[in-house]
């Protein structure tokens, strides 16, 4: 028997789905993007995607409002689209809910994918509730759209090209760092002590906010249409920007080089680092639960894209012979290593 944990996530998606048969002349893309690409009739196509998150693995309900749990589980659907070129339309809500959880449980947690929904114009139009023996789990299925020809996939960029990345990256991991210590600290007191005992997070909301409440990047999305880019490839930063670095190269048959210098960081994930004693690239490359986007265009877009608000050049496509590589500050060249979720 092999363990799951050799395999890793991305390993264990390779295994399952290298030989997945697609008879349908309808299905346009399959496993191995953000969504999957069906053909529609009125000159788009519709995209799919699909995320589960489980209690205990994604979240931890000590230190999570079901309000923000929920919101946060509607965005990572929604960025899935947004990381296609696509516009999401419809989503379909699935929950497995334990005995512990009452009415107005529920109730918080759909307040926030109905919040999330309203920002963005996305209709809920089903699902399914079940019963648990062990907990929370959300499986959200997100239905999108995009005008035939539009579809941005992970296969598309070409040497030369411009890697560029939206927002910062690394302040939702510091986010979880800071509420795993407080977690820690609180449950090690007393419970008289633990129940008067109050965290002090100032200074540190937008780390909180970056892992609670995170925001999909539509956008970037229409400011990228506005100036007439069309990414090469794209997609969502989720896993961490290297293993996102990785999807890309991997999927396009290229190498890439990012600097170091220029990854997006903000002052509190740098504090936040220092305290911790962490390299604040490494979160950055590693952290994950960023959702910003991920994406190339051609080296003749440099201008336009580095007009548009809150995207950064990070670096660029190589041959696939000379490798994925970061190079750090002083100029040496480290090879990138994708992380993602490993079972324990």
């Amino acid at each position: 028997m092999t363990e799951i944990a050799k395999l890793g996530e991305f390993g264990l998606i390779k295994h399952l789905t290298k030989e997945l048969p697609q008879g349908q002349s309808t299905t346009l893309k399959g496993v191995g993007d953000d969504c999957a690409v069906l053909k529609s009739v009125d000159g788009k196509n519709l995209l799919l995607t699909s995320d589960m998150l489980m209690e205990g693995i994604h979240f931890d309900l000590q230190y999570t409002p079901l309000q923000h749990l929920g919101y946060k589980a509607a965005m990572a659907n929604l960025s899935d689209v947004y990381a296609m070129n696509g516009k999401p339309t419809q989503l379909l809500v699935n929950l497995a809910i334990s005995g512990r959880f009452a009415v107005e449980d529920v109730e918080a947690l759909y307040s926030g994918i109905r919040l999330a929904c309203k920002k963005h114009d996305v209709d809920i139009v089903g699902g399914d509730i079940s019963t648990s023996l062990t907990g929370l789990a959300i499986s959200i299925t997100c239905v999108g759209e995009a005008t035939e020809g539009e579809v941005v996939y992970r296969s598309g960029a070409k040497s030369t090209d411009l890697l560029c990345v939206s927002g910062n990256l690394g302040a939702a991991y510091m986010g979880l760092q800071l509420m795993e210590r407080e977690k820690h600290i609180f449950n090690s007191r007393p419970s008289t002590e633990a129940e008067a005992a109050q965290p002090d997070f100032s200074g540190r909301e937008y780390l909180l906010e970056r892992l609670l409440k995170p925001e999909a990047r539509r956008d970037v999305v229409e400011s990228l249409r506005a100036a007439g880019i069309r990414p090469t490839a794209m997609i969502d930063v989720s896993d961490g920007l290297s293993s996102e670095v990785m999807h890309i190269c991997e999927a396009s048959g290229v190498g890439a080089r990012i600097y170091e210098e220029r990854l997006p960081l903000d002052y509190q994930t740098a504090v936040a680092a220092e305290e911790f004693n962490m390299n604040v690239s490494t979160c950055a490359l590693n952290g994950g639960d960023d959702y910003e986007l991920l994406f190339t265009v051609p080296l003749t877009a440099h201008e336009a894209v580095s007009q548009i608000p809150d995207v950064r050049i990070i670096g660029h496509i190589t041959p696939a012979e000379q490798g994925r590589m970061l190079v750090s500050r002083d100029g040496q060249e480290f090879e990138l290593k994708a992380q993602g979720w490993n079972n324990q």
